[in-house]
């Protein structure tokens, strides 16, 4: 009788965290809507080196919904550059790409196909529900599309396969003159390698995506993380890269994703998917 109490118990409080996760994760999709809300917290929560909440010193904004290839467009960006670029990165919150329109500032909007992000999200955050993840997609790129004419839009596989394009975007449309990544075998593993090395929260690291660290003081700390980082980033690392592990979860979510009952979710977020790269 112990046994089956106690069992009880643990089911009830695992339903208690998984309601409050739903919940914060609710909260946090319609706060991220509002810059006038959301940055100013984000700022105190994110203090630096990474992510970083766009300011008066930074040159562009690379943002998007999560799993959607925004930290290989980082790499891939300040890896082309002569000089670091001070990048406004990694917040996953619409509000941080609406304050760069309202303000002029040049902005990268990274999206992927509804169903390859979300699936990839739910892999990396099993606590969040399918149904939220389908609403906050959605939700994301819709509260952008007012400021679509005022950003650049680029896809998970433009970004991941050919950086130099969507940079010769974002300069054509702001009158930059940011260096083109070269999509060569060897530029790419660079960018893996980096993400691989991210779990490890080097500050250093994590300045150089942020424009406060030069490559030249990366490499240094590159060479010693590659040497006693790797055991350290651990799961995390996997988080970022792609895998076969990660793949077959995927496959496995696949199923739930077919639920009759969200076909009116998955319309949504197809549409705002192909709204939003819509050419403008």
């Amino acid at each position: 009788m112990a046994s089956a109490q106690a069992l009880a118990a643990r089911r009830e409080r695992h339903q208690q965290v998984t309601l409050m996760r739903r919940a914060r994760h609710r909260f946090r999709t319609r706060l991220a809507e509002s810059p006038t809300l959301y940055l100013p917290f984000a700022r105190l929560k994110y203090p630096g080196p990474s992510p970083e909440v766009i300011g008066p010193a930074t040159e562009l904004v690379i943002d998007g919904y999560t799993r959607c290839a925004s930290t290989f467009a980082v790499y891939a960006l300040q890896l082309a550059q002569p000089e670091p670029v001070r990048l406004a990165h990694h917040l996953h919150a619409p509000a941080q790409l609406v304050a760069a329109a309202r303000a002029g500032v040049p902005a990268l909007a990274v999206i992927r196909a509804p169903r390859d992000a979300i699936l990839s999200q739910l892999v990396r955050e099993p606590d969040v529900a399918l149904r939220d993840a389908l609403i906050a997609y959605t939700r994301f790129y819709r509260r952008l599309l007012p400021c679509r004419d005022r950003m650049v839009a680029a896809d998970f596989e433009e970004v991941t396969t050919d950086f130099g394009a969507v940079t010769r975007r974002v300069n054509a449309r702001f009158g930059t003159a940011f260096a083109e990544f070269q999509p060569t075998e060897q530029n790419t593993n660079r960018c893996f390698e980096l993400i691989k090395l991210r779990g490890t929260l080097s500050p250093v690291l994590l300045g150089f995506e942020s424009g406060t660290v030069t490559a030249g003081d990366l490499l240094p700390e590159i060479a010693v993380l590659t040497r006693n980082g790797h055991e350290r980033a651990g799961a995390r690392a996997a988080a970022w890269v792609p895998s076969g592990d990660r793949d077959r979860s995927k496959a496995a979510l696949r199923e739930q994703w077919e639920q009759p009952g969200l076909a009116s979710l998955r319309d949504r977020a197809q549409w705002v998917y192909q709204a939003f790269r819509r050419p403008q």
